[in-house]
């Protein structure tokens, strides 16, 4: 009985999001959307009927039912304030999620929300008292109750087949509004593909790598440096047409190349970042073998290079395991990490350290905290706002959509200050030749639709969360070094690219050869001698 008010309560309370998009466009005094939302209804509370009653026994129900609510409380309270969908990837991000970036998300909103979802039923479980059958009579009764469920489920999809097939067929995602189902689910899928990449030992790629013979012809060691950026979406990127500057330094900065189109692997940084390492991407995209390979990291290093992982985030998804890692150290500039929390400014004090101890070829990756939301003003320092009123609440529905994006514009314009910063360090350095290649692991809406923050399933993503700004600075003398048309890399970089690019790119820049080396993927392929 329990079981199946929990399953009542799931189905009428905390599917909104559901409810909303399987009714949208359909007339509420026609009698046949009465009957399609009735064997909704059905379906809801049989599917979880289903999977709720077979985990529950005398001594465990209350326990198991408290946690489920308090874990569907909150899975609603986010799903319904940022229009989130909890598929396999944004349960992986969750999980993912350090201390500091949950705590962006526990506003005061969620008090009132959490008191009526969980607290309320919460405290009418406590009420009740549970009985104990006799074994015959409970085994009957579960027996029974299961078999009623899946019938119930079975007619509740032969009341209306043909309209829930057109749906879940034109709209595969909305299974991950289905809550609490979504989430039990997802972190199902989640924790057996974290096990197997447990068991599984890292598969080794570009075993076969080595340097060009165009090192023979190089005086200098070099220092790549890749910047990995968090959330920056291209429609607000200055250099690509945004009717705001947010990249007035990278803009007067010489040798600034933009890429104007590029699109992401993913919509969170637990799909992008991976992907973006691996030399199949998204056009071959095989989670579970980029997963348990080896990344571009593993191959720069098999080359001769030193890799450095610098992160001032929630570490490298795994892309980083077994090369030198480290973070910003607060102690070395206070004004930059308040309260033991870096601003992005400080990763070019720690590249700049890295390179001053460093005689030979580098590769270093600095993983930015850039605009990670919904906390946007903590991104850039309080003397830093270009655009006013911005929001300074991490509780997004408490501003106003032109505070969050003045908020948002505002964590950009520190990532161009960053990046200018980084660029005017690396044309100083005598002892390198120095290149810099930027790149967002995906975009943000920013209230577009009802929509804010990331991690909406692909298909159906809109483009603020794919489409991402790049850009690129060689020094005169690498340029030099490899014989690179700057111009004609220019031109490349008006054409359409995506995440795929990079790791064939960044290993046409380092003239590093590997059979894993696919030519037409790489973006300066065109401009440099064959």
């Amino acid at each position: 009985m329990l079981a199946l008010l929990a399953s009542v309560f799931f189905a009428l309370f905390c599917n909104r999001l559901l409810w909303d998009a399987a009714l949208a466009g359909r007339d509420p005094g026609h009698l046949r959307t009465w009957i399609f939302a009735a064997s909704i209804l059905v379906i809801l509370v049989a599917l979880h009927f289903l999977v709720v009653a077979p985990l529950l026994t005398r001594r465990n129900t209350k326990p198991v039912l408290l946690m489920l609510l308090a874990a569907t409380g909150l899975a609603v309270h986010f799903m319904n304030r940022y229009n989130v969908y909890l598929d396999p990837g944004m349960l992986r991000n969750v999980l993912a999620t350090d201390p500091r970036e949950a705590a962006d998300l526990l506003t005061w909103s969620l008090l009132p929300h959490l008191l009526l979802f969980v607290g309320i039923p919460a405290w009418l479980l406590t009420r009740v008292r549970v009985r104990e059958r006799p074994l015959g009579r409970a085994i009957a009764v579960r027996t029974g109750s299961l078999a009623v469920a899946a019938l119930a489920l079975a007619g509740g999809i032969a009341m209306n087949f043909q309209d829930l097939a057109s749906l879940m067929r034109n709209h595969k995602e909305l299974r991950y509004l289905v809550t609490p189902g979504n989430y039990l689910y997802s972190l199902a899928r989640t924790s057996m593909g974290n096990a197997r990449a447990n068991l599984a030992e890292r598969q080794p790629i570009g075993t076969d790598a080595a340097r060009g013979p165009g090192w023979q012809k190089r005086d200098k060691p070099v220092v790549m440096v890749m910047v990995l950026g968090e959330t920056a979406r291209a429609a607000n990127w200055g250099l690509s047409g945004y009717g705001r500057q947010t990249t007035p330094e990278l803009a007067g900065e010489p040798g600034i190349i933009n890429f104007a189109s590029v699109t992401s692997c993913g919509t969170n940084t637990e799909t992008s970042v991976p992907c973006i390492f691996s030399p199949w991407g998204r056009r071959q995209y095989d989670e579970t073998r980029i997963r348990s390979s080896e990344s571009l990291l593993d191959v720069v290093s098999r080359a001769g290079f030193r890799v450095v992982w610098i992160d001032n985030q929630s570490g490298c998804k795994g892309v980083c395991a077994g090369v030198e890692s480290l973070r910003p150290d607060p102690a070395r500039n206070p004004a930059l990490c308040p309260d033991g929390e870096c601003l992005d400014g400080a990763l070019v004090e720690s590249m700049q350290q890295v390179i001053a101890e460093t005689s030979d070829n580098l590769f270093i990756v600095l993983h930015q905290m850039g605009n990670h939301g919904p906390a946007y003003f903590k991104r850039y320092p309080t003397d830093a706002s270009s655009f006013g009123p911005d929001c300074r609440d991490a509780d997004l529905a408490r501003c106003s959509q032109e505070e969050i994006i003045n908020a948002y514009d505002n964590a950009l314009r520190y990532t161009d200050h960053v990046l200018a910063d980084a660029v005017r360090t690396l044309r100083k350095t005598e002892t390198h030749d120095a290149a810099l290649l930027y790149v967002s692991d995906h975009g943000e809406s920013l209230g577009e639709g009802g929509i804010y923050l990331h991690g909406i399933p692909y298909s159906i993503a809109p483009e603020a969360q794919t489409r991402v700004p790049m850009v690129t600075w060689i020094s005169p003398g690498w340029e030099r070094s490899v014989g690179l048309d700057q111009t004609c890399l220019g031109e490349r970089a008006k054409a359409p690219a995506s995440h795929d690019h990079i790791f064939h790119s960044l290993l046409g820049l380092l003239d590093i050869k590997t059979s894993l080396y696919a030519a037409e993927m790489d973006l300066s392929a065109a401009c440099r001698p064959t």
